[in-house]
């Protein structure tokens, strides 16, 4: 059946639920992991505090910071689990492009993610990431709920 995993993960608690049923489904048929966080890249321009506060250089440090908080719990739970585990931090604006991309490159058969959602307007004017890789992949893909 599958191979090859990825699971993306923003680090946020839904997310996390995402990722340890994603190991869990890897071990049960056998499958290795791609794990993947995609980060905003520094905008002079921003709203987001983070980009407000710090310099570029700064930006970059603490981004590398939080990709490897975001990933920290996919890392532990696929050690734990013993199941193989690759990872990997990019930087876009558009996640999903990112995560499609991912498991092209990667050689993933099956990519395993969260069902956020946007609610509200929210939705309306950005859509969701999970509809947005959805509708721009033609690999399976596993929305966890």
């Amino acid at each position: 059946m599958f191979k090859h995993i990825l699971i993306p993960t923003d680090g946020s608690d839904l997310s996390n639920i995402a990722v340890v049923n994603g190991v869990r489904f890897a071990k049960e048929i056998g499958a290795q992991i791609t794990g993947l966080t995609v980060t905003a890249p520094y905008h002079y321009v921003a709203v987001e505090a983070i980009q407000v506060s710090d310099t570029p250089e700064r930006y970059e440090e603490d981004v590398k910071l939080l990709a490897a908080r975001n990933l920290s719990t996919l890392k532990a739970t696929a050690e734990d689990a013993g199941v193989p585990l690759q990872l990997v931090h990019t930087s876009s604006d558009f996640p999903y492009e990112e995560i499609v991309k991912t498991a092209q490159e990667k050689g993933c058969d099956v990519i395993f993610l969260a069902s956020h959602g946007r609610r509200g307007v929210r939705a309306v004017i950005m859509g969701s990431e999970t509809t947005k890789v959805l509708t721009h992949t033609k690999i399976p893909v596993v929305v966890y709920r």
